[in-house]
Formats: structure tokens, C-alpha cells, sequence
């Protein structure tokens, strides 16, 4: 990708708000911040979120993908969780995390994944927690006012927003795509950040 070719891509990027933050920053989270903008919102570093992107990349694709799961209680991370999950071959768990998923072999909805990916540590703790005791790895994208104590690596940006959530998932299948080869480097993914974003009542489907 040439220079030119970058700039235009972040420029893209930060159209959809994924490093804007919350009022709030956490001791976790100081790493990836840059400065407040005039509104109060902390603003995080853009060159890290896809500089973690990629490492995450490369960490899942260590890992047979039917051994990843990745989940969410929110709304807006429905849709980019189920692509992701479509083209990489990894499992989704979204909506409410049930109890004892990850460490009580004795229920029917017990599995034993290698790698555990979530969209916010607030609201996704149970997945934290369990993956934690089990010694399974646990992936996070956080945002500025979240606790980051159990997540072992960490995707700085906004959780919060729709589009951004699209934006983050978007950007980690592809990566995930050029690294097993499934996508070459002079190759434009055949879905755009739109694809990926979660639709609600009262949008435009046409």
C-alpha cells in the first residue's frame, strides 16, 4: 500500500469515529490516548489501533478457527461479529454469555475454544471471567473508560459506536484474510465497512 493509498484509508477510518473515546480514561486504557478534544471526549491513537489490529491478526491466525469464539452482549456488534465469523471460520456467541460456558464440562452448551475475542470488557465480564479460569487467551477491543485487567490483548477503540464497531471487525478480517492468504495485498476485500455494520429499525434499506 503506498503512502498515498494510507492516508486516503485513515482518512476513511477516522470518518467512522473509531478513536473517539468517553469522557472517562482509565489507568488501562492511558497507553492509547493522545489528548481530550474540545468536547471532553479523550481521543485515541490512531497508528495503535492498527498497529494492535495486526497483531491481533496474526495472534488469531495461529489458531484453528473453528477453536475461536467470539462474543458480544451488544446490539451494534451483532452484525460485524457474524461477518467476522462468515469469512474467517471462527464461532459467535452473542447476546447474553451463559454461566459455566467455558468451565462446567457437565452443561450441554460447554466448549473448550483456544482463543476467546469480545467487543467490550464492561459488558462482555462473564466471557472475561470464565476465559480467565479456563487459561484461555481472551482478545478485547476496549475503549478509553474500560477496565482491562483480564484481557490479554488489547484493540484500542470506540466500542461504542455502530459504525465503528463495523470499522474494527472490517479491518481484523481483513488482516486476518492477507495473513492466511485468502486475500492478497493488491486485493480490495469484496465487502465494504457498510456490510459490516449493524442495521436497525428505522434505517434505509434500500
Amino acid at each position: 500500500m503506498s503512502n498515498n493509498e494510507i492516508l486516503i484509508l485513515k482518512k476513511k477510518l477516522l470518518a467512522t469515529g473509531i478513536r473517539i473515546g468517553t469522557q472517562v480514561k482509565t489507568k488501562f486504557m492511558k497507553q492509547f490516548i493522545t489528548k481530550a478534544n474540545p468536547e471532553g471526549l479523550y481521543m485515541l491513537n490512531m497508528n495503535l489501533i492498527l498497529e494492535r489490529i495486526q497483531i491481533a491478526a496474526k495472534f488469531i491466525n495461529r489458531i484453528t478457527p473453528e477453536k475461536i469464539i467470539v462474543c458480544s452482549g451488544k446490539e451494534y456488534a451483532i452484525t460485524p461479529i457474524e461477518m467476522f465469523c462468515e469469512l474467517t471460520g471462527a464461532k459467535k456467541i452473542l447476546g447474553r454469555f451463559m454461566p459455566g460456558t467455558l468451565t462446567n464440562p457437565s452443561l450441554p452448551y460447554y466448549i473448550e475454544p483456544k482463543l476467546v475475542l469480545i467487543s467490550d470488557p464492561q459488558i462482555d465480564i462473564q466471557a472475561i471471567r470464565e476465559a480467565t479460569n479456563a487459561g484461555i487467551p481472551v482478545i478485547g477491543i476496549a475503549n478509553t473508560d474500560n477496565i482491562t485487567s483480564n484481557v490479554d490483548l488489547i484493540i484500542p477503540a470506540n466500542n461504542k459506536g455502530r459504525k465503528s464497531l463495523a470499522t474494527i471487525y472490517w479491518l481484523l478480517t481483513q488482516e486476518v484474510l492477507l495473513n492466511t492468504g485468502k486475500l492478497s495485498h493488491n486485493e480490495k476485500m469484496k465487502y465494504e465497512i457498510d456490510d459490516f455494520e449493524t442495521k436497525t429499525i428505522g434505517d434505509d434499506v434500500n
